[in-house]
């Protein structure tokens, strides 16, 4: 998603070229990216290009696209180093807590960081927190630069919001959770603190290699779940909602408090991470293991409309400083500077 706007948004800008580059998919199957980029194939397929280019460094991707000023490893799969290069490293979870990642990431995501430390001229990140992490793991900090994600929603009127809440039979009051269920996320906390927390919870978001059952049964039909759902729907349950709760170990950036920020609804994370890095002096935060303080701040925050609305608004004014636009703008100067 963040790699797929930053690229839209630099195709716009004036002076840049982007190419795409991908490995071999089947017929009719192509990579999410922006109709005005135009993508190149290599002859392998994606995992075995990966493979190649990580052991064997091969096949360079200059054959396939011409000379080029700089290679962006988007998201941290770097190819032989032929051009200058710049990485995205998005975080670093896989590293300090492995048994978070699933089998494929263990065995992938240490190897991928060693080649980007090797290869990349310079080494970016979505926050000061992940930035930090890449640091304590090796990367001179003098490589660093730090870039946040943007943030692009669609605002849905009243009525939708309304229509929304019918079709999914949402409740009058919630707290809403979003993303893909994974150990990192940390439910199992929001989870018990919602038990002392007079409000469902609705969860929207793919199943990941959490059995959702396992996670959220204790709250059996206080718990709404609804998987997956398109990005309109998603607006409105955010929006719907009275409270965003992001309860992370870990994250590298926080897009969805972003988004919560950016549709005017109060958000409670983690402190200590980067999503409290992104709502300081506008959201909440308790620390990730104290069942207690999440229990507290969800209660005080629901229970206060005057600060809630407050943070709402001042969530949305922050917001709108975070632009895909800047974010291109911001990684063309260090592709600039990569290439000088």
């Amino acid at each position: 998603m963040a790699t797929v706007e930053t690229a839209r948004a630099l195709s716009q800008l004036p002076g840049v070229d982007v190419i795409g580059v991908a490995g071999r998919h089947r017929r009719g199957s192509t990579p999410l990216v922006s109709p005005l980029i135009d993508v190149r194939h290599l002859r392998l397929p994606r995992p075995a290009l990966y493979e190649a280019w990580h052991r064997f460094s091969w096949p360079a991707v200059e054959p396939a696209v011409g000379k080029v000023d700089v290679v962006w490893a988007s998201a941290m799969v770097a190819p032989p180093r032929r051009s200058p290069m710049v990485a995205t490293v998005h975080d670093v979870a896989f590293l300090d807590h492995p048994e978070w990642s699933s089998k494929r990431g263990q065995s992938f995501f240490p190897r991928a960081f060693e080649v980007v430390a090797e290869r990349a001229d310079r080494v970016v990140c979505p926050s000061h927190q992940a930035a930090d992490d890449c640091v304590r793991h090796g990367i001179d900090a003098e490589r660093i630069r730090v870039i946040p994600w943007g943030v692009d929603v669609v605002h849905p009127t009243p009525a939708e919001i309304d229509q929304v809440r019918a079709k999914l039979d949402l409740p009058e009051r919630f707290v809403v959770w979003v993303g893909t269920v994974e150990p990192r996320k940390n439910l199992e906390t929001l989870v018990a603190a919602m038990k002392g927390v007079d409000c469902p919870l609705v969860v929207v978001g793919p199943e990941g290699w959490v059995t959702e059952a396992d996670v959220f049964a204790p709250l059996g039909t206080r718990v709404h779940q609804l998987g997956r759902v398109d990005e309109g729907t998603r607006n409105a349950v955010i929006a719907a909602a009275d409270v965003l709760a992001m309860p992370s170990w870990v994250e590298g950036f926080g897009l969805p408090v972003l988004e919560a920020m950016a549709l005017g609804t109060a958000v409670v994370t983690s402190r200590g991470t980067a999503q409290a890095e992104l709502a300081s002096g506008v959201g909440w935060a308790a620390p990730a293991d104290d069942v207690g303080a999440w229990t507290e701040v969800l209660n005080d925050v629901l229970a206060d409309d005057d600060a809630r609305r407050l943070a709402e608004r001042v969530g949305m004014e922050r917001a709108a400083n975070f632009t895909w636009a800047d974010t291109a703008r911001s990684y063309r100067d260090v592709f600039a500077d990569a290439a000088a």
